[in-house]
């Protein structure tokens, strides 16, 4: 199940009604070369450390993933499948809740987990007003703007923006990080993007060993730069 509102509410329940072990927050899924094993990874004290619980075939669990963390299995040819699907009856009982309102975002800007292009800053940004020519890049280019654990903390975006362990996981086909360093917990949350981009001025920043391409450099100096020449090849 998705580690999502209704998910986080329906896992337990499940594995309760069945006798079953259950896993939350899933961020990673490991199996063993000879498929006896399969390892289920978790984050805890707000993404300082993971556990890994791993159980033998033949056990039940439920288990609950956060969304958008996990790639996307590549297509399997219709030949090659060998599963079957079985139909099973049921009744669904009366619901015992009720939806009162619906609520729309409004703004028009796009969601993190939507968009296939995030341009995120971090602490190199160096305050709130670093956002705007982030923002402008990503408007160029038809994506949203996301941010650190450490801008928010430090007061310069809101904690709507964060991405990363303790935030939310994107996976755009375009990602460009601009003043971010690169810790684990960021990286937990924007590693499966198609395409990473990388801005910095320190050349050891960790960011650049995950990055697809990297530009060593002052953040306010090149994304300028880029905005003017994507809305250039654009005109």
């Amino acid at each position: 199940l998705g580690h999502t509102a209704i998910g986080r509410e329906l896992a337990p329940r499940v594995a309760a009604a069945h006798g079953a072990g259950h896993i939350a927050d899933v961020t990673a899924i490991e199996v063993s070369g000879d498929g006896g094993d399969v390892g289920f990874v978790r984050p805890l004290y707000a993404g300082k450390a993971f556990e890994r619980r791993s159980f033998a075939p033949g056990a039940r669990w439920v288990v609950s993933v956060r969304p958008n963390n996990l790639p996307a299995a590549e297509p399997v040819d219709a030949a090659e499948r060998k599963g079957t699907v079985q139909a099973l009856p049921f009744t669904v009982p009366p619901l015992y809740t009720a939806v009162r309102s619906l609520v729309r975002r409004t703004g028009g800007k796009l969601d993190l987990a939507e968009a296939d292009v995030v341009v995120s800053g971090g602490r190199g940004v160096r305050g709130a007003a670093g956002f705007e020519p982030l923002q402008a890049l990503a408007d160029a280019l038809g994506g949203a703007v996301g941010a650190s654990r450490g801008a928010c903390d430090a007061g310069y975006c809101d904690y709507a923006l964060q991405i990363g362990q303790t935030g939310k996981v994107v996976t755009p086909q375009l990602y460009i990080a601009c003043g971010i360093s690169g810790a684990i917990q960021h990286l937990a949350g924007m590693s499966q993007s198609r395409v990473i981009v990388a801005i910095n001025k320190d050349p050891d920043a960790p960011i650049f060993g995950v990055a697809d391409y990297g530009i060593v450099g002052d953040l306010f100096e090149v994304v300028p730069l880029l905005t003017a020449e994507v809305r250039r090849a654009r005109a």
